[in-house]
């Protein structure tokens, strides 16, 4: 490293410190991610080149510089980056190497998942570095396409124990990269600064000239060393054409182009043809140089001037000076380098990269150009690069001679914006159709785009009336079209619930029902949207019929990745038809279909009803487990769902501080959204909870909130049930019956055996003698054949209670030891505790575990351990978990550690602590 290049690192402690503690974090086996911003010549690059020489030859060592002009190319940026590691991709799981494959335009398949391919990223990273130490490094990541950015950052997230220092060099922090670890690289204190300037500029120079200069520059080294030699020695010694109001980086910029100016014009050319080219292939460079007649000659002068370096790549002594000739090059100048890149770039290996090139080179509209960009834009989305194919779709649209086939590209393109989470980039597209000839479908699309493109910007309620009126339009051009879009239009106005506008909700599913009277069809979908039309309109008799023709040809189907929306319907419609079978089924179907597909949005909901399945099953670990990769989706997507299942499962395991600290915050942000499904969810979660804990008062203030919706169903009409339990203890026999007479005018209708368990169940509780003892019975039975071991518990618990009130101890006993033993395995430990407080009143005496050693788990560890109780390997918890294999691994011996075990199998004894603790009691 030469004296000059030295220089700005004299300055720069803290970052070579910052470099230097996360190589040896990389060294001790763990890992870590930072991301170095500054504007443009401050150094960074300078502190990449000393980080990968202190880094070899010990750690191996990955970089990549990101392009500016293959920004639009999905997953460019991860192409350069696991272009040597690819070699490992046959030791990740099956959907992990498929999904980057696809990425990375190896295989053709669906469109895979941005966050396997995030994951595959993270296992390839880790197979690289094996059981040594791996440095990958980032220059210039402002310019990383979408979905590379997308996918580097969730691997950055997930680095734990890996050996891996990734490390992201960036002008400004990017969205995607916000959240990492940062080091701002500001600009060099005065004495470097001096230093620095004394080399770059030899001979005595004039204070005030040196301060001018100094001031001028902001300490930048970059700026220290180039604008000098932009000024005549004249200029320098009197200190003339310093001031400029020109930003610094133009300025800069402005600097590096000026000193290539004595170049001949092939020089230039040849220069502005290698900043082109983002591949820095050299063969590809001299292929091109001779279709422009650029000579050996060319090469020479480039490379004495020190700006252009020929190696395994062709590369720039500096960034700037690339993104600073393609800039300031004439556009016909960039048309004619453009055009010879893509006569060498070949059609067959490197499709996308031709078609931008002639793209680029072409100024008229041209049929057969715009035909390659739709081609790359079919290929975009196979791999998953919404955002590319809009741009390859928006430009194909731009070069499109015929009106009519100009609206068509530019819908597309504005429907991948709109995919690519762009609504209002797809609204800005939309709007360039005004003046275009378009068919009736195309007219009819366009209102569907606009429709969904404003409800994603603004959720109001001017959403629900656009889309129905997008769907009517579509009827009689595309029905199945119409039909998802209808279900969009319910979906959104019945969200709200009892806080959404009730005439809203009649007007759509009115027009649903309208829409749908004369259909016979036996397909899933149109069943369904027809069903819940009906039971929005007009209640759940009305429905009954339709909606179980819906579940049961949902459940006949084959599993469809698409129709995963739709499947949300129809697992609300087996809860509201009280179908625990149903229930179950649709929910691993969900689950499955949608980690198959990797579709990671529909993913946390699919999850959601398997937890609630997994409850109505009694296994709340397995809930648990559920709610856990939830959360680890979450935290990688930043999906919305609210955390209904940490909620309930806090209630019914008796945590009261941890169920109200849920509730309160579920409760705020239902009633700030105008949901009022989460309204009623806290309602239910809390009645349950209080309910367990004896605080039967509690239970009553919760449930009586849900008996003006009880139409609604769902949480609103489960709530009856804990009202009833809740009112009978304390005394408010009428209240009740009301709620008992609520309750069976939902479930009768019904007819099912977990419906008719419910109702008996509710009944015994308001009736006296043989009459109450025939309906528990009744109702124990019919839970135990719909296989619901909780209620069967809950029910043997109020039985039991029943007959001690009864004086017959000696049977109550019997009872209540059944409820206890079953709600202990379940994991309802306050119902438990409530099972032990009335078997002490027959005189047994039973001790619930306190709290132990698990308390030193973190969250991480717990959620390790909990999958690795329910059997997963390190590799099925790390995919779960979007975590590492080796860092599933480094939790788990943490875990063991803590616990101390030696074996898997003592996880589920070891953990069993946590969930039988003494439930809490705050509040009371």
């Amino acid at each position: 490293m030469t004296v000059t290049e030295a220089a700005p690192l004299r300055g720069r402690r803290r970052e070579l410190l910052a470099l230097d503690s996360l190589l040896n974090r990389a060294r001790a086996g763990h890992s870590g991610a930072l991301v170095l911003s500054g504007e443009a010549g401050v150094g960074k690059t300078a502190l990449l080149d000393h980080m990968a020489t202190r880094a070899t030859p010990h750690i191996r060592v990955e970089r990549v510089i990101a392009s500016q002009s293959e920004m639009e190319l999905a997953y460019a940026g991860l192409q350069q980056m696991c272009g040597h590691m690819m070699s490992s991709a046959s030791r990740l799981p099956a959907p992990q190497r498929e999904a980057i494959d696809a990425a990375l335009g190896l295989r053709q398949a669906s469109p895979p998942s941005p966050f396997l391919v995030g994951l595959a990223l993270l296992g390839l990273l880790t197979e690289t570095a094996g059981d040594g130490a791996l440095l990958c490094i980032v220059d210039d990541a402002q310019w990383l396409d979408e979905a590379s950015a997308r996918a580097v950052a969730f691997a950055a997230r997930r680095l734990d124990a890996e050996g891996i220092a990734l490390v992201l060099a960036m002008r400004q922090v990017d969205e995607a990269f916000a959240g990492l670890p940062q080091l701002d690289v500001e600009g060099l204190g005065y004495d470097d600064a001096s230093e620095l300037l004394r080399l770059a500029v030899p001979g005595r120079l004039d204070r005030r000239v040196r301060d001018q200069l100094i001031a001028e520059a902001r300490g930048n080294p970059l700026a220290l060393r180039e604008l000098p030699r932009s000024l005549s020695p004249a200029e320098i010694a009197g200190g003339f054409s310093l001031t400029s109001s020109m930003p610094l980086e133009k300025r800069i910029e402005q600097s590096l182009v000026a000193q290539l100016e004595p170049l001949a014009q092939p020089a230039r050319l040849l220069l502005l043809l290698a900043a082109a080219d983002p591949t820095g292939d050299p063969e590809l460079l001299w292929r091109a140089s001779a279709v422009l007649g650029l000579g050996p000659e060319a090469f020479d002068a480039a490379k004495d001037a020190d700006a252009l370096l020929i190696g395994t790549r062709a590369s720039f002594r500096h960034p700037l000076i690339r993104s600073a000739i393609y800039r300031e090059a004439s556009p016909e100048d960039r048309r004619r380098v453009h055009a010879a890149l893509a006569e060498v770039t070949s059609a067959e290996h490197d499709p996308d990269r031709r078609a931008w090139h002639r793209a680029s080179a072409t100024l008229r509209p041209d049929e057969e150009v715009a035909t390659d960009l739709e081609h790359s834009a079919a290929r975009a989305r196979t791999r998953g690069g919404a955002a590319a194919a809009g741009a390859f779709l928006e430009r194909a649209a731009e070069l499109t001679p015929s009106p009519v086939r100009r609206g068509e590209r530019l819908i597309a393109a504005a429907e991948a914006k709109h995919d690519a989470g762009a609504p209002a980039a797809a609204l800005h597209l939309l709007d360039n159709t005004r003046d275009l000839p378009l068919t009736a479908l195309q007219d009819a699309l366009v209102a569907r785009l606009r429709a969904r493109a404003g409800y994603a910007l603004r959720r109001d309620s001017s959403g629900p009336q656009a889309l129905l009126a997008a769907a009517q339009g579509l009827e009689t051009l595309d029905p199945v079209l119409a039909r998802d879009t209808y279900i969009e239009a319910l979906a959104a106005a019945i969200y709200g619930g009892r806080l959404a506008d009730a005439e809203q909700v009649a007007t759509v599913s009115n027009a649903i029902l309208q829409a749908t009277s004369a259909e016979n069809s036996g397909n899933a979908r149109d069943l369904i949207l027809r069903g819940q039309a009906l039971l929005a309109a007009k209640g759940q008799k009305a429905a009954i019929a339709t909606l179980r023709r819906a579940q049961r040809a949902f459940l006949d189907q084959a599993p469809d990745a698409l129709g995963l929306h739709w499947m949300w319907f129809a697992s609300r419609a087996a809860q509201d038809l009280w179908d625990a079978r149903a229930l179950r089924a649709l929910a691993d179907r969900q689950v499955d279909i949608a980690r198959a597909a990797g579709i990671v949005t529909v993913l946390p909901i699919a999850l959601s009803l398997l937890m609630l399945a997994q409850t109505v099953d009694g296994d709340l670990d397995a809930a648990e487990a559920s709610c856990d990769e939830i959360d680890a989706l979450k935290e990688v997507t930043g999906h919305p769902l609210p955390q209904y299942g940490r909620m309930f499962l806090a209630a019914y395991r008796g945590r009261t501080s941890e169920m109200e600290r849920w509730a309160e915050q579920i409760r705020a942000d239902a009633q700030a959204r105008g949901e009022g499904y989460g309204v009623s969810a806290t309602n239910f979660a809390e009645a349950i909870c209080y309910n367990g804990l004896g605080r039967f008062k509690d239970a009553v203030t919760s449930g009586s909130r849900e008996l003006p919706y009880t139409h609604e169903l769902n949480h609103a009409m489960r709530t009856l049930l804990e009202l009833v339990e809740a009112a009978t203890h304390t005394g408010d026999f009428a209240l009740a019956e009301h709620a008992y007479k609520k309750l069976d005018g939902v479930t009768r209708p019904v007819g099912t055996n977990w419906a008719s368990a419910v109702s008996a169940m509710a009944e015994a509780q308001l009736r006296e003698k043989d009459e109450a003892q025939a309906l528990y019975v009744d109702a124990i039975e019919r839970f135990e054949n719909e296989r619901i071991p909780i209620m069967v518990g809950r029910c043997h618990l109020l039985y039991g209670e029943f007959l001690n009130r009864e004086g017959r101890h000696t049977e109550a006993l019997e009872k209540v030891r059944i409820a206890h033993e079953v709600l202990s395995k379940c994991g309802l430990t306050a119902f438990a505790q409530r099972a032990a407080d009335e078997m002490r009143a027959s005189g047994e005496t039973l001790r619930v575990p306190a709290q132990g050693s698990v308390a030193q788990l973190t969250s991480q560890e717990l959620n390790v351990a909990r999958l690795a109780r329910e059997g997963l390997t390190n590799r099925d918890i790390g995919a779960r978990l979007f975590i590492s294999a080796h860092t599933a691994e480094y939790h788990l011996r943490k875990v063991f550690t803590k616990l101390g075990i030696n074996r898997r199998t003592e996880l589920k004894s070891a953990l069993a602590e946590l969930d039988q603790a003494a439930p809490t009691t705050a509040g009371q």
